[in-house]
């Protein structure tokens, strides 16, 4: 990696005191791997620092990384909106508040006289993060609400882009994009290495570690590198536990879980001239299986794990709540474009992987419109 980068990424950290790291609404175990390597190395450096991912839920796999429990799903106020009373003819006898019909009502008694609006002004205080970072994020429209509901945030403030993905849109004001990196995390681990390895401690070999682990499915993708192993090693010089990280990854599954995955597995289809596997999964299923959504975890892999000449991989499962509601994943290998084969159905993913739901039809009808459209996608 150029020093010149490195010199951005300490130059932008330097003095900033409270920062935010973020990652895509669809993330994987090198977002969180990442993020968290960040955050730890960061407030060693006397950073205050916050993970910040739309609607995010921490899978139970990685609950044992460090302040991974602390990752938010929503922003906790950005910002204080000010409102300002001159009281020095009047004085302040009381004040006091409430909420009526979702309306806040603030009250306010003068010792003598009355305030009237000349008397009041508003105001809005400076967004509470002075640096922004994000990882493992092609786009900045990828990270849901986080960005749509908040973009002068975004546009205000400066931003450090890290990321592995060719199609990556380059929105920082610094952008680390290293194509040839294995995961995000790997190219995070080069970066703290060149600025402080010394920082480095166990906890921050771990995450990264982690991220490494699942960002090539424990080294099985094909971006894996000589020098992906070589960092892999240096992470367990630094302390990482790779034994233990495989055991929360892949060794530790529910009975619902196999339960499941066999029930996805015994519904499994393809058409070989395609490369193309996919499977379903109906409401009735996770049901007899006492199975979850989030069980679902790392199926695509095993998936891919049973079909390994498959090159596109599609499961679809009924939403276990709602019952109208049909979800769909799509990986692929090939030098295709995941959501861009998707983006009819509003898919939100990457090049690799992608995510969409589809309201008000059953199953076997989205099943059967959902292949046509991807072997149609395939053919062109």
């Amino acid at each position: 990696m150029a020093l010149d980068k490195i010199e951005q990424f300490n130059k932008a950290i330097e003095d900033k005191k409270n920062i935010l790291i973020t990652f895509k609404k669809h993330f994987d175990g090198d977002a969180i791997g990442s993020s968290l390597a960040l955050k730890l190395f960061l407030e060693q450096l006397g950073k205050r620092v916050d993970i910040v991912c739309d609607s995010f839920v921490l899978p139970s796999q990685y609950q044992f990384l460090k302040h991974s429990n602390k990752i938010k799903d929503s922003f906790d106020g950005l910002n204080n909106f000010v409102i300002s009373i001159d009281v020095e003819k009047n004085g302040l006898s009381e004040l006091s508040y409430d909420i009526k019909e979702n309306k806040l009502r603030i009250f306010i008694t003068p010792k003598n006289g009355y305030i009237n609006k000349e008397n009041i002004t508003t105001s809005q205080s400076d967004f509470k993060y002075d640096l922004i970072i994000t990882v493992d994020t092609t786009d900045l429209s990828s990270l849901g609400d986080i960005f749509t509901n908040h973009e002068n945030f975004f546009y205000s403030k400066p931003l450090i882009n890290i990321d592995h993905k060719a199609n990556n849109e380059h929105f920082g004001q610094i952008n680390i994009i290293e194509l040839p990196a294995s995961s995000s995390s790997e190219i995070v681990f080069e970066i703290l290495q060149q600025a402080k390895e010394e920082l480095i401690n166990r906890q921050v070999a771990q995450s990264l570690l982690t991220g490494i682990i699942a960002g090539t499915n424990s080294f099985k993708k094909n971006k894996v590198r000589p020098l992906t192993l070589q960092v892999a090693s240096k992470l367990v010089d630094l302390g990482a536990d790779r034994a233990f990280i495989i055991k929360n990854l892949y060794q530790t599954k529910s009975i619902a879980t196999f339960k499941i995955w066999g029930t996805i597995l015994s519904h499994l289809k393809e058409d070989k001239d395609l490369n193309l596997v996919w499977s379903t999964i109906t409401r009735d299923d996770f049901v007899r299986s006492g199975a979850k959504k989030e069980d679902l975890n790392n199926i695509i892999d095993e998936l891919i794990t049973t079909a390994p000449t498959a090159q596109f991989v599609l499961l679809l499962n009924e939403d276990p709540e709602e019952k109208n509601k049909i979800s769909g994943i799509l990986r692929i290998l090939p030098q295709n474009h995941a959501t861009e084969m998707m983006k009819k159905y509003n898919a939100d993913g990457d090049e690799n992987e992608t995510k969409f739901e589809i309201n008000g039809k059953n199953l076997n009808d989205v099943e059967e419109e959902i292949v046509a459209h991807i072997k149609n996608e395939i053919n062109k």
